[in-house]
Parts: structure tokens; sequence; C-alpha cells
């Protein structure tokens, strides 16, 4: 059985900080497959359109009748260890850090056998469930893990290297003022999060939960307006240093079309949404990227909460989506740009949320809580894409069956 994570020792600078390093990146565009399943917390594999059977490693024709059609299906995750590896030399500068490494071979109950790490509580002949996960080079890579959850499997060095756990991590929540501030505050302390900062903006402008939130353990308040870069620096050198998550919850949210909307209105969104968080970015970013191999309490991950119309627009709230859609354009290029560390960018896509600014829209609305629960979710499954509630699942469904379609639908030019 895992063994619970103990706290992290005060660290000793007179000792050597292990330098971030990754494990092999190099993929073919076939194997680009199972990344991009890890990436939204999904088990894909290939399957012959001809035949049927399930291809591993990926490949471009199928393995049995060399049909080309091979299509990434969810496919069942049970399976039975039935080889394992102790690793205890290796010239990879990773792994060689990280000795000994336990992998081993596992039969699918839908077929092929995989090559997988191996989770502590399994080992030869035990039946497990199979998961995809990111390994610290952004690419997917096979897990086993125990058929039966235990009270600590998130605990297993191993699975932690491979998600961002909250667990004993301090967090910056950027804006205390966000309806959904004091619930994922909540959430995170809950899930184990050692330390929270919440940024405050205008400080003379107190929100209605500033001080619950200000009363909680294990909580600091501090100074922080995402639209004044002096702001995020001053709060970047104070604590930037020992932030190993980021949750961007500034936002800025205004309804209208473009014809009619004010620029005014729409400059506001830009600032705080979009470039508010290239601030964040290149606040926290550099300090987080050297700490992405700091053991326990590491920098994990840089999370970005956008609104599901980031990818396809929504006419009524014109300048929004396309501040969001921005956001979601940065956070690609901080994803590429923060991945020779190891360092996650997580984008969390929501339907329209309960708040005041989507009154005029019907129900199915995203609740502060139900996000909050995302979030936390997602951190711990290690995913890059989150989509929180009905409507932001399904959009996401359409955009990827048909983005054209999609856009004529929200447009007006559907049934």
């Amino acid at each position: 059985m895992s063994e619970k994570l103990p706290p992290p020792a005060k660290k000793n600078p007179q000792l050597r900080q292990r330098v971030p390093t990754l494990p092999p990146v190099a993929r073919s565009r076939a194997a680009l497959g199972l990344t991009a399943a890890a990436a939204r917390g999904r088990f894909m594999l290939q399957h012959c359109a001809e035949c049927g059977a399930v291809q591993y490693p990926p490949r471009d024709a199928c393995a049995s009748c060399l049909c080309v059609a091979l299509e990434w299906r969810d496919t069942g995750r049970k399976a039975r260890i039935i080889a394992e590896t102790r690793i205890h030399v290796s010239p990879d500068p990773y792994f060689r850090e990280r000795l000994p490494w336990r992998t081993g071979l596992a039969r699918l109950e839908a077929g092929p056998t995989v090559l997988c790490h191996l989770h502590g509580d399994v080992g030869r002949g035990d039946a497990v469930m199979m998961d995809l996960k990111l390994d610290k080079a952004g690419q997917g890579v096979m897990i086993a893990l125990p058929e039966t959850r235990s009270a600590d499997m998130e605990d297993d060095p191993l699975l932690r290297a491979l998600t961002a756990d909250p667990k004993h991590r301090r967090i910056l929540v950027t804006d205390l003022r966000s309806a959904i501030a004091k619930p994922l505050i909540e959430a995170l302390l809950a899930a184990g999060a050692s330390h929270v900062f919440a940024g405050e903006p205008e400080a003379w402008r107190r929100g209605s939960e500033r001080d619950a939130i200000a009363a909680l353990d294990q909580v600091s308040v501090m100074p922080l307006d995402v639209t004044d870069q002096a702001s995020v620096s001053r709060l970047a050198g104070e604590i930037g240093g020992k932030t190993d998550i980021v949750i961007n919850t500034a936002r800025h949210v205004r309804p209208g079309g473009v014809l009619g909307s004010d620029t005014v209105f729409a400059r506001e969104e830009f600032e705080i949404n979009a470039l508010g968080l290239m601030r964040l970015a290149q606040g926290f970013g550099p300090a987080m990227c050297s700490r992405t191999a700091d053991g326990t309490n590491s920098a994990a991950a840089f999370v970005n909460i956008l609104s599901v119309h980031a990818l396809s627009a929504d006419p009524g709230y014109g300048a929004f989506s396309a501040s969001q859609a921005a956001a979601y354009s940065i956070s690609q290029t901080l994803r590429s740009e923060f991945r020779s560390s190891g360092l996650r960018v997580m984008n969390v896509f929501t339907g329209p949320t309960d708040d005041e600014w989507h009154q005029p829209l019907p129900p199915p609305k995203v609740t502060a809580g139900a996000l909050a629960k995302a979030i936390v979710a997602g951190l711990k499954s290690g995913v890059e894409d989150v989509f929180c509630g009905d409507v932001a699942k399904d959009l996401e469904e359409r955009w990827r069956r048909d983005p054209k379609v999609l856009e004529r639908e929200l447009t007006g030019g559907g049934a």
C-alpha cells in the first residue's frame, strides 16, 4: 500500500537543488494520439476500421490487415500485469536521478500488450486499471494503477510526478473578488494545499467574501492587480520563489456584440483576461520553471479559467469571447515556452457561470462550487484541458465534430 506523503521538510540551501530535466521527448505523429488523449483525461487507442483490431504501439497501418484507416477510440482500461522490470542504471539524465524505476508489460482485455510504468501498489500478476498520463515532457505515457483505490494512492511518487496534485503545495489564486475564489480556496485546502495566497486588486474596494477568505487558516491575502505590471512584479518578487501553482481567477465580463459595444469595456476585458495572463506568466513563470524538480512541493502548474466560447464566439458576448480566444492563444504559447521545464498549463473551459453578467441566459449554468471542484479534479488528474458544465461539454463535442457548423449554429445560421 502507498505510504502517506508527509509534509516536506524545510529546504536546506546548502544542498544541491535538482535541476529540471525531461524524459525523452521524441514521438512519431501517430504516437501523438496518445498525448492528445492523455491531455483530455481519456484512455484511447487506435482501432482498425477494417478488422477491428486494437493497435499498440500507435502506427500508420493495422498490424493485422495493413489497413490504414485507424481510428482513435475510447478503449477498455482493464488489464493484468504479466511482467515487471526494475531499472537500476540509465544513461538518461531524467531517469538517472530517479532510479530505481519500475516498468512492466500489461495485457489489456481489449487485446494488445502494452509497455507501462507501474504504480507502487501493483506488481506482476495483479489486475490493474490502465491510464494515460502526461509526463514531464508533456507526452502521453501508460501507467498501471491499482484496480481498487486505496486512501493514499495519489501519494505514490510516480503518480504525483505525472499530475499536479495540490497536496502540500502553495497556491496563488489571483483574484479573491471572483465568485469562485472562496469555494476554490476551500476546495484546495481540503485537497491538502499547504498554503493559499489570495490576490486582492483595489484593496479599498473590498468584496463581500474578503473577510471570510482572510479568516481561513493557511490563507494570506496579498495585493495583486493583474492590469498593473508593477503590482504583479512586486508580488512575484515576494512569493514567486515559493509558489507551486498559479490559478488565474481574474476575469472581466460584459455582454454585447461588437458594433454596439463601448470599446472602453472591451479594452478592460483584454487588459484583464488576456494581457493580465501575460503579466502573470512573465512575473511568476521564470521562478516556477526553475523549481519543477524541487521535491514534494515542486512547482507544478499554471491554470487559466476560460469561457468555452474561446473556441467559437458567442455573438451576445462578442468582445468577451475575443478576449477569451486571445487568452487561449496565449496559454498555448505558454505551454510551448514552459515545456522545457516541465511546468504544466491547464485550461479550464466553462459554460455560462451563475453570476450577474450571465443573468439573461437560460440554464444550465455553472456554479462556483462546481467550477472549483472541476479545477481541483483536473489538477489531481494532470490533464491539460478541463470542460466544466453541460454547455461547455456540448460545445466541445460539436466543435471537434465540425467547427464551421458550430459557428453557423452560434451565429444564427442554423436551424
